[in-house]
């Protein structure tokens, strides 16, 4: 998925993109209103994160202008205006959600979940689905044919990394970035640990986990 921020502040601009590049993202980024209004246009955009708040085009501008021209394209605004009647016209002016700064990167990844639901993966009100295995991305909790598998925080950051990256190897040094936050790391040991204690886990609860090595490359959970 193509992830495009419009976005002025260069510190917020880059944290974002770091953020969501380790998640498995392509990201493009701008912090000018024009600019960004040509790339959301002519680009295979599939979400928008936009500003309100810009030099030369402002945010309210570039998202009527998208949706004048028709793009199927999901908008997060992201905005420290917090007034009701500003999250009222940026979804009345075809915003599909709004979120407020300051904000968690958590919340805006299961925001951004929920705007995939047209995608590849089987979401549903924040759930990813895959086989018997139910990723509550609200309660942190993965759930085997309905069964809690009660995984620590970090064998659940593991499994949701994974689960929202299906398809695609994810390396262990993003797995670490993913785990720690960028100015820390886990250790390779430390993830196969991890990984190990959740197989045990699922196998109590009569499943195996859907999480395969690639071999030199990382780890990934096949398309169904």
């Amino acid at each position: 998925m193509k992830i495009l921020i419009i976005e002025d502040s260069t510190s917020l601009r880059r944290s974002l993109k770091i953020g969501l590049s380790n998640l498995g993202f392509t990201v493009d980024d701008t912090g000018d209103g024009s600019e960004g209004l040509s790339m959301a246009l002519a680009g295979d955009y599939s979400l928008l994160i936009l500003d309100l708040m810009l030099p030369s085009v402002d945010g309210t501008a570039i998202l009527k202008a998208i949706r004048k021209a028709n793009k199927d394209l999901r908008v997060l605004i992201l905005s420290a205006r917090d007034l009701t009647e500003d999250k009222i016209s940026g979804l009345l002016n075809g915003a599909d959600d709004y979120l407020t700064k300051p904000f968690s990167f958590d919340e805006l990844h299961v925001r951004l979940l929920c705007l995939m639901r047209r995608g590849s993966l089987n979401i549903n009100d924040s759930k990813i689905n895959i086989g018997v295995f139910s990723l509550d991305i609200h309660l942190k909790q993965l759930l085997c044919n309905g069964i809690d598998a009660h995984l620590t925080p970090n064998e659940y950051k593991l499994v949701e990394c994974l689960f929202t990256n299906q398809g695609k190897v994810v390396s262990p040094e993003k797995l670490s970035d993913y785990l720690a936050g960028q100015y820390n790391a886990v250790a390779k040991n430390s993830i196969e640990a991890h990984l190990s204690t959740t197989r045990k886990k699922v196998r109590d609860i009569g499943h195996d986990l859907p999480i395969k090595t690639k071999r030199g490359f990382g780890y990934f959970v096949e398309k169904d």
